[in-house]
């Protein structure tokens, strides 16, 4: 299997589940998918710690009330630590009146997940070819490549989609657009098409991916509640409140997706958008 091994294999797949990683970065080696396209890369393992193959993270998204601009930050949860902006939407969301619920439902929580690919074919970025890049993708994506490492195509598929060798395989990512956002239902992995690479080629491929612990930065407590004020409730130091400072008791472990069905069809729909938006 050239330069990967099974043993690489079986970390990346103990590690499926695991979120330990953090740091800071810029992330515009992202590569960027538009509708209407078909790309192909090879995924890659992270070598020097194959466990650390995939980045499982939450993000929070915005359109700032202060300035109209989309504001986003990576969630603490990502690493079971506590989030005062996912504190805030659970008390509001659990206890808000009716117009503060209807605001919080603009707070976006997304899960996504980050792996390093060696680029096949790229349509909308063709100097992306021959390199590698960042796949940011969501739940449709997630389900598919779980099902090729251990689920029903594992059997086909399993260690052969992290080989640049002639027995690896490609992952056809196919965008296509299912009224107002962009579906991957219909991507898959393919043994039609080899790519020409030597031993040596492939090693320094697999030696040189990206640290996904240093794509994001993460803010302090503090940094994501001044946030918050600032960009949900138009504080700012100087300013008189006119809403309360956002509270902090509420345990950030209870489990989100019931939050609002108490009182409320808002988490529900929510949790809709957001599987919608799941590979934007």
């Amino acid at each position: 299997m050239s330069a990967f091994n099974t043993s690489m294999f079986q970390s990346i797949k103990d590690a499926l589940a695991s979120s330990d990683n953090k740091g800071s970065a810029t992330f515009n080696e992202i590569m960027q998918t538009r509708p209407g396209n078909t790309y192909t890369v090879r995924l890659l393992p992270y070598a020097k710690d194959p466990g650390k193959t995939f980045f499982h993270y939450y993000n929070h998204g915005w359109v700032s009330y202060a300035t109209g601009q989309y504001v986003q930050t990576l969630s603490p949860q990502t690493f079971g630590d506590r989030d005062p902006i996912a504190e805030e939407r659970f008390r509001v969301l659990r206890t808000g009146t009716e117009e503060e619920k209807e605001k919080m439902s603009a707070v976006r929580r997304l899960e996504k997940w980050l792996v390093n690919v060696y680029v096949v074919d790229d349509p909308s970025n063709p100097e992306n070819n021959g390199k590698v890049k960042l796949l940011r993708y969501g739940k449709q994506l997630q389900k598919i490549i779980t099902e090729a490492i251990e689920g029903e195509d594992a059997e086909e598929f399993g260690a052969r989609i992290f080989d640049l060798g002639s027995e690896g395989v490609n992952f056809k990512i196919k965008v296509e657009q299912q009224g107002d956002y962009p579906t991957y239902v219909s991507s898959r992995f393919t043994t039609a098409g080899k790519i020409d690479l030597s031993e040596d080629e492939q090693k320094d491929l697999y030696d040189n991916v990206f640290d996904l612990s240093e794509v994001f930065t993460l803010k302090t407590f503090d940094e994501l509640k001044e946030m918050l004020n600032e960009h949900y409730y138009c504080k700012t130091e100087d300013s008189t409140p006119t809403t309360p400072d956002i509270t902090t008791d509420v345990p950030p472990t209870e489990p989100e997706p019931e939050l609002a069905t108490a009182t409320t069809d808002t988490g529900n729909v929510d949790d809709d958008i957001d599987d919608l938006l799941k590979d934007l």
